[in-house]
């Protein structure tokens, strides 16, 4: 199976008792950035040896139901350290017998999309 997730804090940074317990506590400065949130949950996704990559929005992780579930798990956990709240997104393919589809469905599309040679860019009436 592969989730793709995304996790991130909100509400207020944690007080002065819980602070002690973040690595990189969040700066009492406003800021629309969660990078030290997110790095903490995707650090636990590369320790976790599981086949993954992060982009500007997601984090993919493949593997068996329960130990991709028990990283998703982590990772929550890490970046509810950051704030009162935690939100999660997350898209799960579930599909029994097939594994490294994390780059086997990319490489079959950037096979179709080859496939496809220099056709028409344009769509009809454009």
């Amino acid at each position: 199976m592969i989730v793709a997730f995304s996790v991130s804090p909100s509400g207020p940074a944690p007080d002065a008792g819980r602070a002690a317990e973040v690595p990189n506590p969040p700066s009492s400065a406003p800021s629309d950035s969660v990078h030290e949130a997110v790095a903490a949950a995707v650090r636990i996704v590369r320790e976790s040896g599981l086949p993954n990559r992060t982009s500007s929005m997601f984090t993919e992780i493949e593997g068996e139901w329960d130990e991709v579930m028990d990283v998703v798990k982590r990772a929550t956990e890490a970046v509810g350290r950051y704030g009162s709240r935690v939100s999660l997104v997350l898209k799960a393919d579930i599909r029994p017998g097939h594994t490294g589809e994390i780059t086997g469905k990319v490489d079959r599309l950037e096979r179709a999309i080859a496939g496809q040679g220099a056709g028409p860019t344009e769509r009809p009436g454009g």
